[in-house]
């Protein structure tokens, strides 16, 4: 990964207003932009013109790809455990204010059932790194636990996990575990500013954690997703770090990465770190359309880091996964403690009304992980995303999943809002067998039939 090839990029002079609309104009094909074109469009300086023609080209691209779909997760913090001195981080080990907590199998089946009993069908397992008391068996036990738990006729289908930069053999196990996408981030690519805010711990060796996803890929993990924390280092040069992340993993593997996350740096308990270079509302909107133009394949998540109103605009500027009704606190759901999160969360809405918001603006919240089962992952997934075909299956696949959660969860205002829709949907359905088959497995969720997906 030419890492020194990012500099020389952002030292070019920005695009005129020519081929700024010549970029545009090519990654509206939706077939992803080079390097230097996706540095173009960063450098190139903020107007309404320009601005609105990026967050059109990028509506545009998304609504191709993946339609209306919004995938929507929890994420499950297990273990605040953690060996490692990062400055930006709540679960740093030196955090004398943290109350430490490691949940055992019988509280993750309690957080289990509260995520079920809100309607919640995948999750991302997280854990803070220690080695010695939250070993790689102590996740393996959870993911099992998590699987085996069901409130009545429902369950978690699918787990993506986001642990600690580790070794071929355990990236093995986990595959092995069923396990969805393997998360993590680098946090930064800017290795000078990695190794002034990571000071200790088995996260500052950069080059390993770097390594992360050869070695997951090497394992057989083919769905994977980067990110970084933007507010660390220079936001243009963490975007284009992104892209040769994957550019490097695509042409070395053959596999791009599934999701690419954008979180903002925030506050965190126990910690008065700032944002050494922080991401104003405009660049992150920049950020997300850039990624969606330049890795159109790639699912872009968004976390509850930002506000509903944010998370509103930047769905319509790229972003297909994000998490709702989220707990960072270890034991959040089951009890609601609120003593050891991992960073503030703003936006504070139960997942009745992310449902809600999301079918009044015309999308369509999605809990299905039928892509797993099917073996739609890793470079098929890509290719399939890339030739259009994807979009065809995740429209009647989150309509019957969202079916399911209006019978299971919803409340008469969702179910209202989601009845108002189906015929609008359904006649969305281009191939008239695959709307046939929706409108049947849909008379199936309602006689009590569940997990039906296409």
């Amino acid at each position: 990964m030419d890492l020194a090839r990012i500099e020389e990029l952002l030292n070019l002079e920005p695009p005129s207003d020519v081929r700024y609309r010549e970029i545009l104009r090519r990654a509206r094909r939706a077939e992803g932009l080079d390097p230097e074109d996706a540095a173009m469009l960063l450098l190139g300086a903020s107007d309404s013109r320009r601005d609105a023609a990026l967050f059109s080209a990028a509506r545009e691209v998304k609504r191709a790809l993946y339609g209306k779909r919004i995938v929507l997760f929890a994420p499950l913090y297990i273990s605040n455990l953690c060996s490692n001195k990062c400055l930006y981080c709540a679960f740093r080990r030196d955090n004398d204010s943290l109350e430490r907590r490691k949940l055992g199998l019988e509280e993750i089946r309690g957080e289990t059932r509260a995520l079920i009993s809100m309607g919640h069908k995948r999750v991302l397992l997280e854990a803070g790194e220690d080695l010695a008391a939250a070993p790689m068996d102590y996740v393996l036990d959870a993911i099992e636990a998590i699987y085996d738990t069901h409130v009545g006729r429902n369950g978690i289908r699918r787990i993506n996990v986001n642990v600690a930069a580790t070794s071929v053999d355990n990236y093995e196990r986990l595959r092995a575990a069923g396990i969805g996408t393997y998360q993590l981030f680098q946090e930064t690519y800017h290795r000078p500013t990695y190794e002034a805010v990571h000071i200790e711990g088995p996260k500052s060796d950069y080059d390993y954690h770097l390594g992360a996803m050869d070695r997951a890929v090497t394992a057989g993990i083919d769905d994977y997703g980067i990110g970084v924390l933007f507010g660390l280092y220079d936001y243009r040069y963490e975007t284009l770090a992104l892209l040769a992340h994957a550019e490097y993993m695509r042409e070395t593997h053959g596999i791009g990465p599934h999701t690419i996350s954008v979180p903002r740096l925030q506050s965190a308990p126990g910690t008065e770190f700032e944002a050494p270079h922080p991401l104003s509302d405009d660049e992150l909107k920049k950020v997300v359309a850039v990624l969606r133009l330049a890795a159109p394949y790639t699912g872009l998540i968004l976390s509850t880091r930002e506000s509903a109103q944010m998370r509103d605009e930047l769905v319509n500027l790229g972003i297909s996964q994000m998490s709702a009704a989220s707990m960072t606190e270890i034991g959040g759901y089951g009890k609601g403690e609120k003593h050891s999160g991992q960073f503030d969360t703003h936006d504070h809405r139960s997942l009745d009304e992310c449902v809600r918001d999301i079918v009044s603006r015309e999308g369509i919240p999605s809990f299905c992980t039928g892509c797993y089962r099917k073996h739609r992952t890793g470079s098929r997934f890509m290719e399939m995303v890339e030739a259009g075909e994807i979009r065809d299956l995740c429209l009647p696949n989150a309509i019957l999943t969202l079916a399911e959660y209006v019978e299971d969860y919803g409340s008469d205002d969702t179910r209202r809002a989601f009845e108002r829709r189906v015929p609008e949907w359904l006649g969305e359905i281009p191939d008239e067998r695959v709307r046939a088959a929706t409108t049947s497995a849909l008379a199936e969720i309602e006689s009590g039939v569940r997990d039906v997906y296409l």
